[in-house]
């Protein structure tokens, strides 16, 4: 199942911008066998860490995010670009190529007691996912990893995150 589903992410050429070799999940998305086994498959690294909240990285970390949290019976917290959500908000900037960015999340959406899984459709250079890890911390919450369906590992985002936590993935480039 796993080779189905690498063989269902789609290579787009040039997107967003020349050069870029974009991975569209789109078309395992519509899959529903697919979809089911990646969330699965995923959720079973996770079953026995304690978890207590999914959080779904903007915006295609919502969709098997929220699958996730919905298959371990845990809550589901979304984090944002700038600007997107409604309540009083953390906020935490991150480097990019040409630049900088920002990320945010409800300033209430976890507690203390609350184990995280950080979870992304894919890690490339690793800043976002780093960037939500700190914004976990501020939060006073505990990371207990982190799910990816696609590492492009090429691009070693995966050393921007705590090597001492969990990784989870089902494809890699």
């Amino acid at each position: 199942m796993l080779n189905a589903i690498k063989s269902a992410i789609r290579t787009v050429p040039d997107f967003p911008k020349p050069g870029i070799q974009f991975k569209d999940i789109t078309p395992l998305l519509s899959d529903h066998k697919l979809l089911r086994y990646a969330v699965d498959s995923l959720a079973s690294d996770w079953k026995d860490a304690g978890i207590t909240k999914v959080i779904g990285i903007e915006s295609r970390g919502f969709i098997l995010g929220a699958m996730l949290a919905d298959t371990l019976n845990v809550g589901f917290v979304p984090v944002r670009k700038q600007g997107k959500l409604p309540f009083t908000t953390i906020r935490e900037t991150y480097d990019l190529e040409y630049g900088s960015d920002s990320i945010e999340m409800h300033i209430d959406a976890l507690t203390e007691q609350d184990v995280v899984l950080i979870h992304d459709d894919v890690i490339a250079t690793g800043g976002t996912a780093a960037a939500t890890h700190r914004l976990v911390e501020f939060a006073g919450a505990t990371v207990a990893g982190y799910s990816f369906i696609i590492d492009l590992s090429f691009l070693d985002g995966r050393s921007k995150l705590d090597s001492n936590l969990p990784f989870s993935t089902l494809v890699r480039y």
